[in-house]
């Protein structure tokens, strides 16, 4: 217990500038309270204690703002900053040095017992507001942007942004867990696609308009002129749509 207590305060000063000491931690930094709490009524829960870890699970929620069930599976050096409105269910894993803000859900889907909610590898960063939910799993080094909805396991090395949440592959890249800015915006760079290819479009249609004029008029028609048609599998476009043939 001791082990895993150092190691969630050593997270913390490593990724918040804003900690100055170790009594700040302890008493100003409600995610730490919610996972020191939690690996008590998790420890309850395993031994198949009644009642009792569910309580304290609420109390911890009135205290924090942050809502863990205690069958849920925590791993070393989990930070949650702020963490306010975030909630964990009962058979979400997270994996070590992962890092979750405010208002994360890692909700469950359906009514089944068994596995619902999702699990967590190591290094995933969730970004404030995002939804995580179901059976799946999101691979290490993944980062979730804020406001994400994500209902799909998610492979490695990954950024994953939007509502569904839609991934842009980044590997070999390695990311800063706290530069929320230097999130990829899909959805500009398939508009700014598009709008290519309507203006390359126009221009096929004129000069279409062209050759018929010349037609109409019996004159020579150059067609090396009409260029090529752009490819309709972009790979922008079909990443941020998704390629699901299911």
């Amino acid at each position: 217990m001791f082990n895993f207590l150092k190691s969630d305060i050593e997270i913390i000063k490593e990724r918040d500038p804003a900690a100055r000491g170790m009594l700040e931690i302890l008493f100003c930094y409600p995610g730490f309270q919610a996972i020191v709490i939690h690996r008590i009524t998790h420890k309850l829960w395993k031994i198949k204690l009644p009642l009792i870890p569910r309580i304290l699970s609420q109390l911890n929620r009135s205290i924090t703002g942050i809502e863990i069930h205690p069958g849920a599976k925590i791993g070393r050096k989990v930070f949650i900053d702020h963490g306010m409105g975030v909630v964990i269910g009962e058979t979400a894993e997270i994996g070590n040095n992962c890092l979750l803000y405010q208002g994360v859900t890692l909700g469950g889907t359906g009514k089944s017992h068994g596995k619902r909610h999702p699990t967590l590898q190591e290094n995933v960063v969730v970004g404030a507001g995002a939804k995580v939910l179901g059976s799946i799993t999101v691979g290490p080094n993944t980062r979730i942007g804020a406001g994400s909805v994500v209902v799909r396991s998610v492979s490695a090395n990954s950024t994953v942004v939007g509502v569904p949440g839609r991934v842009v592959h980044q590997s070999g890249v390695k990311i800063n867990p706290l530069a929320h800015s230097a999130l990829p915006d899909a959805e500009a760079n398939v508009i700014r696609n598009l709008m290519e290819r309507i203006d390359q479009l126009e221009n096929q249609i004129s000069k279409l308009q062209n050759i018929m004029r010349s037609i109409a008029k019996d004159e020579a028609i150059d067609i090396s002129k009409l260029g090529d048609a752009q490819n309709l599998k972009d790979k922008e476009i079909i990443e941020f749509l998704g390629d699901d043939k299911s």
